[in-house]
């Protein structure tokens, strides 16, 4: 049987390459079936179960490289590699570290992309032995918080010590593989005047949207997966005066309220015995409860849209929610089509009525194929007409041309006529920003 090496010499021939490429192609593979030799090893021992783990780890490596003329710089990678394996997260451990990375996603032993600087790129230079490899890694992760993931329990969503958001999913869910995806936590939220310089809106949008929280608007914010709805919401929430009771409702705690008096409320899923959950719904029911002057809800999208509405319409102003939908169109039908699901027996002209009783504000973020994240659209609720409830812009984002570098070039307008939201405002607010809309008819 010829020896791994031997194969790579003989498909280095046959593909004619030169002497260069043939050195890097060996150095590569040869790494790669190191680390993976390695790393089998260390299961097929069950090496986190026995004694003396690092003087264990250290003599298998020791003994597998020997008879090889490595690098001590190859060397130094190798056992980087296999520290990863054992106190880290595998091969990702150290995406996981750095914090240009927002999110990563695995979608095969070899299929490893992030996303950084708002667009996804394949990580390349990433891969994994096998799939039990990826699942093994997903079990490390997520074994500390108690769960874990197998045939009977094939998908899992928590979130990390870090604060960072797993989703894993296995066969057989999962037709062609475990799917492992991170959306990474942001130790340093974004602030209005980074949402400023990033262009992500203009300074009276900024101006405008911090007077609907602070004059208590209850406020949809809609988006695509990505589009930087939690964010958003975040900023918004920075405006709540500090003498109000919040309370925040989560499926994974991403939100980082700065006022004195905040109450955090996280979602449970089943345990082992497939009972013990508690939904968004059943948390939004409770926070009524519990003398909230706000309640924020993380994102809205099941039965618990009846019951925002309702938190709304029954003094509960200043209320902010996100949910996916890509426009704010698409947004009221998204919650008209909750509510129906959630087997309310209410006609649907009494739900968009109970709809525009509800909501002031939707606004709509996207993120475009530049990878910016940007404000599109501001509109408020107006009447019902024709049946149909009455959206009127206030702020729209209007693309004008692509860059040959994909750069997208637009510019913010304001839409004409005064909203009809200014007549809610208190007297000093109105004063503060008739700047704005004093150009406007």
């Amino acid at each position: 049987m010829r020896s791994f090496i031997e194969e790579f010499d003989i498909e280095v021939k046959e593909n004619n390459s030169n002497v260069s490429d043939y050195d890097a192609f060996l150095d590569k593979k040869l790494l790669e079936e190191l680390r993976n030799k390695i790393i089998q090893n260390l299961i097929d021992n069950n090496v986190e179960k026995r004694g003396s783990l690092d003087s264990f780890i250290k003599n298998e490596i020791d003994h597998t490289l020997e008879g090889y003329d490595l690098s001590s710089v190859e060397i130094s990678y190798i056992y980087n590699l296999i520290d990863n394996e054992i106190n880290g997260c595998g091969p990702i451990t150290e995406l996981l570290e750095d914090p240009n990375i927002t999110e990563i996603m695995v979608n095969d032993i070899n299929k490893v992309y992030i996303e950084i600087d708002g667009k996804v790129v394949q990580d390349e230079s990433i891969s994994f032995i096998n799939q039990d490899h990826i699942i093994r890694t997903i079990s490390r992760m997520i074994q500390p918080l108690g769960r874990t993931i197998d045939t009977s329990n094939p998908m899992v969503d928590c979130r990390l010590k870090d604060g960072s958001r797993l989703n894993a999913i296995i066969p057989p869910l999962s037709i062609k593989g475990p799917i492992l995806t991170i959306r990474k936590f942001k130790e340093e939220i974004s602030s209005i005047d980074d949402l400023l310089r990033n262009g992500t809106l203009t300074a009276e949008m900024a101006r405008f949207l911090e007077a609907c929280v602070q004059n208590k608007m209850n406020i949809i914010i809609c988006g695509g997966t990505g589009a930087g709805k939690t964010t958003l919401l975040n900023v918004l929430s920075s405006f709540i005066g500090h003498n109000e009771r919040i309370i925040t409702i989560e499926d994974a705690c991403e939100l980082r309220l700065k006022q004195p008096h905040v109450i955090s409320l996280e979602t449970r899923v089943n345990n082992y015995e497939k009972n013990g959950e508690i939904s968004i719904r059943d948390l939004v029911i409770n926070s009524l409860r519990m003398r909230p002057d706000r309640i924020i809800v993380g994102e809205c999208r099941g039965k618990e849209a009846f019951d925002m509405l309702q938190a709304m319409n029954t003094g509960h102003n200043g209320s902010l929610t996100t949910m996916h939908a890509n426009s704010p169109h698409d947004a009221l039908n998204r919650l008209e089509t909750l509510i129906l699901m959630a087997g309310m027996e209410i006609p649907v002209k009494a739900i968009r009525e109970y709809t525009k009783n509800a909501i002031d504000i939707i606004i709509n973020v996207e993120r475009s194929q530049d990878g910016r994240r940007r404000v599109k659209d501001i509109v408020e609720v107006r009447e019902i007409k024709d049946d149909m409830i009455e959206l009127k812009p206030i702020f729209h984002y209007k693309e004008s041309k692509v860059l040959d570098n994909g750069e997208i070039v637009g510019e913010f307008a304001l839409a004409k006529g005064k909203p009809e939201i200014l007549k809610k405002f208190n007297n000093q607010t109105i004063q503060e920003i008739k700047d704005i809309f004093e150009k406007v008819k």
